[in-house]
């Protein structure tokens, strides 16, 4: 049977009412980070449904990672389709739409086309987007050769107190590592991409500079040690190493790097500042050396003039892979899976399945770096309204990502047998 039967059967074999229903129900499912186990156990039995070996483990108290893996005839390759179970909170969702449809962020209301609700692009849409497709192929009678694993991880996510510092991937991967689990040959992150293929993503690291100096009242400022007018001279400093950091030459697929002041807070009661602390957050570019970048930044802060008795602390609240970050990544766009994927989207729509670069952090360095396996990000759904209160998923995109992960992971696993007509699987 040729490509073109496989994509035209696999249309055929779509249940959109039950694509819908999927979504709508990971989505009513609160999982806020920090709170992921509901969902997780929601995945948990979708994958025994579907015939999974699944097991569960928690990577912090209460707090559990879910995965599944099934066999083909062990002809063909091992996918790994995995993404985070949490997701932001939802401060301010019912306030903004209160009196309509979408005034529960887990109602996941049908308007303008479109799914809504914390959390169905980042990333549940993506999720079920795997479980359709099986299901899809399941109806199509199309059989794997090879082997297929999900991993759904938790702790991605930042914001919460105590929590989103990856974690979750953090154990999973170590899982792999000491051969607890096998180890895929080629994985697929679920993060929104709009149907696009990321094969790099930015690194990051974000820095709390604390300027201290002494706080003196209004009227005899002599005897104070101005912190504010002490941290402008440090942000002078900070940006000029901003400005020649965006001097450099671009990735070809995530561009510049950067540096961005974030925020500051300072000032007295009628009196000189004591105290000044402000945020920044750096973006590399894959092969830019870690600690270099910090390195840079902190000799910027620390070269600036500022007057005697002046202290100048620096801290790293979020650490991922990297004590004080994320490491930027890449794999070959030339790769046989991510041309088989490319080719898939491209079946369904010409539009979509372009090569390019996350121009975020997610949890792939954790499979690349780490454990050598090569991983990509793609999925339905745009990232520029993901954390907002306007997150929703465009309804034909989503159908489209299923078909076409359905023949990406049938051209990718490969197909055993003789494949079914519809009506004989029925």
């Amino acid at each position: 049977m040729s490509g073109s039967d496989i994509s035209s059967r696999i249309t055929d074999a779509l249940d959109e009412t039950a694509a819908l229903s999927l979504l709508r129900g990971a989505v009513s499912i609160e999982s806020i980070t920090g709170n992921e186990a509901d969902f997780a156990q929601h995945l948990y039995l979708l994958m025994l449904d579907r015939e999974f070996q699944t097991d569960q483990a928690e990577f912090l108290p209460g707090r559990p990672n879910v995965w599944g893996h099934r066999r083909g005839n062990g002809t063909g390759p091992h996918l790994l389709i995995t993404g985070h179970t949490d997701t932001v909170r939802v401060d301010g969702w019912q306030e903004r739409w209160e009196g309509s449809e979408r005034e529960s962020p887990f109602g996941g209301a049908e308007v303008d086309g479109a799914i809504w609700g914390r959390g169905v692009t980042d990333l549940k849409g993506g999720i079920c987007t795997a479980f359709a497709a099986l299901d899809v192929l399941k109806t199509a009678g199309i059989k794997l050769a090879g082997d297929i694993s999900f991993a759904f991880i938790g702790d991605e996510e930042s914001g919460e107190d105590g929590t989103g510092v990856s974690v979750g991937i953090e154990h999973y991967t170590n899982m792999i590592a000491v051969g607890d689990l096998p180890k895929p040959d080629f994985a697929v992150y679920v993060e929104p991409t709009q149907l696009d293929i990321y094969a790099a993503q930015i690194g990051f690291f974000i820095a709390d500079v604390t300027v201290t100096g002494t706080s003196a009242y209004f009227s005899h400022p002599e005897l104070g040690v101005d912190a504010l007018k002490a941290a402008h001279s440090i942000l002078t400093s900070v940006w000029e190493h901003g400005e020649t950091l965006r001097g450099r030459d671009p990735h070809p697929l995530t561009g510049l790097s950067g540096l961005l002041v974030t925020g500051i807070e300072a000032g007295g009661l009628i009196a000189v500042p004591g105290t000044s602390k402000f945020s920044v957050i750096g973006s590399l570019q894959s092969g830019e050396d870690f600690h270099e970048r910090t390195q840079a930044f902190e000799t910027a802060v620390h070269s600036a003039t500022v007057a005697s008795g002046i202290i100048v602390k620096i801290s790293y609240p979020a650490g991922r892979d990297q004590p004080r970050g994320g490491s930027a990544c890449e794999v070959d766009p030339s790769l046989a899976p991510i041309q088989q994927l490319q080719a898939a989207i491209k079946q369904y729509d010409p539009e979509r399945g372009e090569i390019g670069g996350a121009p975020y952090w997610s949890e792939n360095p954790y499979l690349i770096e780490r454990l050598g396996i090569p991983a990509i990000y793609c999925a339905a759904g745009d990232i520029a309204c993901c954390h907002t209160t306007e997150e929703h998923l465009n309804i034909k995109e989503y159908l489209t990502a299923i078909c076409a992960f359905a023949l990406f992971i049938a051209n990718y696993c490969g197909v055993v047998g003789r494949i079914n007509t519809i009506k004989e699987e029925k």
